[in-house]
């Protein structure tokens, strides 16, 4: 594996860098610097989106008669990773970096027409329909009925932790079309449309006091059978196929990276428990220097899977790998930059951050007084929404058998 970029791909990065310099306005920054999760605010977002659409970057991955990048693979590492450094939002996932994937490889033509055009303008917004009450990490488990009826699937149960069904206008949906011996049988993809009678979206307050996710109520909804991914009863094909898209592919370490430096910085100043600095106390300056270089082997194993990539082969179990060290590791640091925050950092303060959704029951001080720097208060909330990272899109248990099974054969 050669580490070195070559000089097409420093030229590419220099491009890169420029279009962020002038494209990427303060307020945006700011959106991408004071996330409090994974999701950005969500109308900077969508602003983020148009400019990259409006350059033919808001999808670089799909192929190019859809609306793709004829990019290397070392250049979407690279516009991941400096999008990352200049404190860029992130768009959101469940469309563009999810199902749109699962329309390309699965859907008919009317259903490419229809939806890919849409995802990149924003026009339709995604959110997924995954897990279930009484079905998470084992998804196959699922139980939301999805009766046939003519032309039409008539669903009722529910879905959880629905990311931003609010501001979702469509969802995509794995739901039970008939029972058989194997779970993983009978389940159907479908594209609903949010605004069907007979759905009810309750938001769910999360400890960040966020309402990011929700509970998704279905009451006999109609889905016409047209909306069906692939085949009725084969949804788990098309739900196996989604997974290696949400679990790795994008440039993770430079943010944890760029995290880990601001927490060296601050702690540098901040008092510690033995009268010094805070970055003088062994305890906490060995775990950060841990959680550097652990950030510096994650960065490897990113270049690792793109080399694998680059050379036709395929991420496997490397993904599973990518997502238990990337988690675990946010959570480290969000731990450690609570630690550098002191007692500023324990001060409710959401209006001070950008969050990825609205915040329950919560009116600001008339003064608007923000205790400390902006960074102070955006760390309890990202402390607090970590703690869900080992868990979803496969909890770390679940990654850790499938290394088990796939990297050591037990």
């Amino acid at each position: 594996m050669d580490l070195a970029w070559s000089p097409a791909d420093l030229e590419f990065r220099d491009e890169v860098r420029a279009f962020l310099e002038e494209k990427l306005t303060p307020d945006l920054r700011r959106a991408g610097r004071l996330m409090t999760s994974v999701y950005s605010d969500h109308e900077a977002s969508l602003r983020w989106q148009a400019i990259l659409h409006d350059r033919g970057w808001a999808a670089p991955a799909w192929p190019v008669e859809h609306g793709g990048c004829d990019w290397s693979l070392t250049q979407h590492y690279v516009f991941s990773r400096e999008s990352t450094l200049a404190g860029a939002p992130t768009l959101s996932p469940m469309g563009i970096r999810m199902v749109a994937h699962a329309i390309i490889a699965f859907g008919t033509k009317a259903q490419q027409d229809f939806f890919l055009p849409r995802i990149l303008t924003g026009e339709v917004f995604f959110c997924q329909g995954y897990s279930e009450p009484e079905s998470g990490s084992d998804l196959a488990s699922l139980s939301m009925a999805a009766a046939d009826d003519g032309d039409d699937l008539v669903c009722t149960g529910s879905k959880i932790w629905t990311t931003h069904a609010r501001e979702a206008n469509w969802m995509f949906a794995l739901v039970r079309t008939s029972r058989t011996a194997k779970k993983q049988q009978g389940i159907t993809f479908v594209l609903v449309d949010m605004a069907s009678p007979g759905i009810d979206v309750r938001p769910l307050v999360m400890t960040s006091g966020e309402e990011i996710q929700n509970q998704v109520f279905f009451d006999e909804v109609r889905v016409p059978k047209s909306n069906v991914i692939g085949r009725i009863d084969d949804g788990w094909t098309v739900a196996k196929y989604l997974l290696e898209f949400e679990r790795g592919g994008g440039a993770t370490a430079p943010a944890l990276q760029v995290l880990a430096e601001e927490i060296a910085t601050v702690a540098g100043t901040a008092p510690g428990p033995s009268g010094g600095m805070l970055l003088d106390d062994p305890g906490f300056s060995r775990r950060l220097a841990e959680a550097r270089i652990r950030t510096d082997v994650l960065e490897v194993l990113e270049y690792r899977v793109l080399a694998a990539l680059s050379g036709g082969g395929h991420p496997g179990a490397d993904s599973s790998m990518l997502k238990i060290l990337s988690t675990e590791l946010s959570q480290v640091l969000t731990e450690l930059a609570m630690e550098a925050a002191g007692p500023r950092g324990r001060a409710y303060q959401p209006h001070a951050t950008r969050p990825g959704g609205p915040v329950a029951q919560f009116t600001p001080p008339e003064d608007g007084y923000v205790g400390g720097q902006p960074w102070q208060a955006v760390a309890p909330l990202r402390y607090l929404n970590d703690r869900a990272g080992s868990i979803y899109a496969g909890s770390n248990e679940i990654q850790r058998n499938i290394l088990a099974k796939a990297a050591l054969g037990l």
